[in-house]
C-alpha cells in the first residue's frame, strides 16, 4: 500500500512525540548547569587581600585522604611564614575510591555557609581524625549511620549549637550541588589526584605527593626574589 509523506509523518508522531517532549524538558537542566557558579570555587585561607604582587596558591585536597592530611601543615607553616605576600585557596576534591570524601566535604561546605570562621578547623579536625571515615572503618555501617556520625563529628569540631543546622544541611539540595561544583571545577582543572598545588595558576609537579616546609620555600622564595628584581629594574625602563 502505498502512503503519502503526511501519512507516514503521522505513523512516525508518536515516536517522534516522546523524543521532542524529553529534549524540550532538558533543554533548562542543561542551560543550569552550563552556568558558571555565582563564586569562585574554594576557601580562603587568609584574609590578605589579593593584588597583582601576591603570590596564589590553590591546593586541591580530599578530608580522608592521607597525603592531603600529611600537606597540610607545611603548608600552613609556609603560608605563615609569608604573611600578606602569599594567599591560599583550598579546593575540595572528593576521590570516588574513598567512601567518604563526598559527605565529608559536604559538611566543610555546610559549616562554611554557617560559620566561614571554622571551616578550617572542622578541615584540621577531619585530618587528625581521619581515619575514623575510611573506608575499612565504616564498611560495616550503613550510610545514613555514617552521615550521622559525621554530622556529630562536625558539631563537636565547630560547636554543638550547630547540630541542627549541620543535619539540616545534609538534606539542603544545595550543600549538595556546592559539593558537586567543587568536584567538577578540580575536573576542569585536570587535577585527578590529591593532593595537587598550583601557584598563580601553574601546577606544581608530583600530584599526588606532600611537599615539605623546605619545598614550598624552594618554590616560592625565587618568586618573591624575581618580583624585587623586577621592581628594581623599573626605574631604568624609562
Amino acid at each position: 500500500m502505498r502512503t503519502g509523506k503526511g501519512t507516514t509523518l503521522l505513523l512516525l508522531l508518536p515516536f517522534i512525540y516522546p523524543v521532542l517532549l524529553l529534549i524540550i524538558l532538558c533543554q533548562p537542566t542543561v542551560k543550569a548547569q552550563s552556568l558558571p557558579p555565582a563564586k569562585y570555587d574554594g576557601f580562603l585561607y587568609t584574609d590578605n587581600g589579593v593584588d597583582s604582587d601576591t603570590i596564589l596558591i590553590e591546593a586541591f585536597f580530599d578530608p580522608v585522604c592521607p597525603d592531603s592530611r600529611d600537606s597540610w601543615p607545611p603548608l600552613k607553616q609556609a603560608i605563615h611564614h609569608y604573611g600578606s605576600r602569599v594567599s591560599l585557596i583550598v579546593h575540595l576534591l572528593p576521590l570516588p575510591y574513598h567512601d567518604y570524601a563526598f559527605a565529608t566535604s559536604r559538611a566543610l561546605h555546610i559549616v562554611n555557609l554557617l560559620n566561614p570562621s571554622a571551616t578550617f578547623r572542622l578541615l584540621d579536625s577531619f585530618f587528625e581524625y581521619q581515619e575514623r571515615f575510611y573506608n575499612a572503618q565504616t564498611s560495616n555501617k550503613s550510610r545514613d549511620a555514617v552521615v550521622n556520625e559525621i554530622s556529630e563529628f562536625t558539631a563537636e569540631a565547630v560547636g554543638n549549637s550547630y547540630y541542627s543546622a549541620i543535619v539540616s544541611g545534609f538534606n539542603d539540595r544545595k550543600t549538595d550541588l556546592k559539593t558537586r561544583v567543587s568536584f567538577k571545577y578540580s575536573a576542569s582543572r585536570g587535577v585527578y589526584g590529591t593532593p595537587t598545588f598550583y601557584i598563580n595558576g601553574f601546577v606544581l609537579p608530583g600530584s599526588g605527593s606532600t611537599i615539605d616546609y623546605k619545598g614550598w620555600r624552594s618554590f616560592i622564595d625565587p618568586l618573591l626574589l624575581g618580583q624585587t628584581r623586577n621592581r628594581d629594574d623599573l626605574p631604568h625602563l624609562f
